[in-house]
């Protein structure tokens, strides 16, 4: 039989089954939309106050390398710095969601600006190594009692016809926060790093005002449970020593080399890379009014890209995260996170060549580690979350954090110092080739111990 043909070229059969489809979609989509929760006040304060933190956190945190170079620092003692902040920053959540839980979440947030505000001041104040090493650790516990409290009212406020949109929202807002917050404190470092800091204690102070005067706690169950209820909760999930295992393998073969790029990539670039040369690549494309914003003038007068505003992958999650994640969902958990780990990877390889061959192509290693990390970061944790009974979930997720601590520790004191090693020999670049292979063992390390001891199982529900 021959359809007729429309005016695009298809048949007219198709067409109109195209324009039935879409008229249920549009029907399903208005019928959803209708059902949709409407978000409370309290959203859109959590979401505030979470921008501004992120905002305080990279703004300190993705310079942190360049000021203690700028100190005369050695890389060892950043390294040292780095390990004790990541850590504070991501076991520390494990005790402070069950805090917020039992005497609410107001009260801790406002608990961790009283302890984040006086410790970022402090950095105006302390040079000496002993200080600086305290100061960063009482910011890393301020961060990791604020850590899971956001995400905590984001679940609180949501129900099931608005959660995906609203962790959507809230995901959003952490990268937003995150890119923007290196951007600003860079420009204002090269003024001077006083008014980084300072531009950091504003944020806290904003975030204060916000909380006392428009944050209302959210409804929720009552929770009982105790820090030592929470201590056995974790004590369990590690006495599957499978599970324990991998978490290790995990923290050592994925956390580690993850928060090495972070520790590192903003003092390679600022210092071991050409940043007038990446001022120049980038010139043409953006232009100088908008690329004043990531850079300076030295005292020749050339103008240099910022080490910090650039180094990071908020920006690029901020654009690829949704197209990135309908993609790895297709395919099973595993594989997919080997796969981001592979991209890593090739991210790690291109920043070594960067230091060898063509500046620019630092940005093209920035932009595979971020489609690694979109690849595997997500998927691992959704991973953890449902190979765990339904009602355990929070207790493996929570264990999870110490895989995350784990790795974090070890990167400092690690990669930093190797770091500097290579530094001294002239061959900085060969740091990222190490965190290259590194990955790779991380990689068949994983995909053995899969194979020998067998994938845990996802549940359904």
């Amino acid at each position: 039989m021959i359809l007729p043909v429309t005016r695009e070229g298809g048949s007219g059969l198709s067409t109109n089954k195209k324009v039935i489809e879409i008229s249920g979609f549009k029907e399903q989509f208005t019928k959803t939309m209708g059902k949709r929760t409407a978000f409370p006040p309290v959203f859109w304060v959590a979401n505030s106050v979470e921008v501004l933190e992120r905002f305080a956190y990279y703004g300190i945190y993705m310079g942190f390398g360049i000021y203690m170079e700028y100190l005369g620092y050695s890389k060892a003692q950043l390294g040292v710095v780095q390990s004790i902040f990541l850590l504070f920053s991501y076991v520390v959540p494990l005790f402070s969601g069950t805090l917020a839980d039992k005497y609410g979440f107001k009260k801790v947030l406002i608990i961790s600006y009283l302890a984040y505000l006086p410790s970022i001041l402090l950095l105006i104040l302390t040079k000496s190594f002993s200080g600086i090493a305290l100061t960063m650790l009482s910011i890393g516990l301020a961060a990791g009692i604020f850590k899971p409290l956001i995400s905590g009212t984001i679940r609180a406020v949501t129900d099931k016809t608005n959660k995906t949109l609203g962790f959507g929202i809230f995901y959003a807002m952490v990268n937003f926060g995150a890119s923007l917050g290196p951007v600003i404190a860079g420009k204002l470092r090269a003024i001077s790093w006083n008014y980084a800091f300072m531009a950091a204690a504003i944020c806290i102070v904003v975030m204060l005002l916000i909380t006392i005067f428009f944050y209302k706690e959210p409804e929720r169950e009552e929770q009982h449970a105790s820090l030592g209820d929470k201590m056995k909760e974790i004590w369990e999930a590690l006495s599957d020593v499978k599970f324990s295992v991998f978490l290790i393998i995990l923290g050592v073969f994925f956390w580690l080399p993850f928060w090495a790029f972070f520790n590192l990539l903003a003092l390679y670039i600022d210092t071991n890379l050409d940043t007038a040369v990446l001022y120049q690549n980038l010139k043409g494309i953006f232009g100088e009014t908008i690329l004043s914003l990531f850079s300076k003038t030295d005292e020749q007068g050339v103008h240099r890209v910022l080490g910090e505003t650039i180094s990071h992958t908020g920006y690029i999650i901020f654009i690829f995260q949704v197209f990135v994640s309908r993609i790895s969902e297709r395919f099973q958990a595993i594989p997919t996170f080997l796969t981001g780990l592979l991209i890593i990877t090739v991210g790690f390889v291109v920043l070594g060549l960067a230091g060898t061959g063509p500046v620019a192509l630092v940005f093209l290693g920035v932009f595979f580690f971020a489609i690694g990390e979109m690849v595997s970061s997500p998927r691992i944790q959704e991973y953890i979350t449902w190979i765990a009974p339904k009602e355990k979930a929070g207790m493996y997720m929570g264990s999870n954090f110490l895989a995350v601590g784990l790795g974090g520790a070890l990167s400092g004191v690690t990669y930093t110092s190797l770091y500097g090693y290579y530094a001294d020999l002239g061959h900085v670049h060969y740091t990222w080739y190490a965190l290259a292979a590194h990955q790779v063992v991380g990689v068949l390390l994983i995909w053995f111990y899969m194979k020998w001891i067998g994938e845990f199982k996802e549940l359904d529900k």
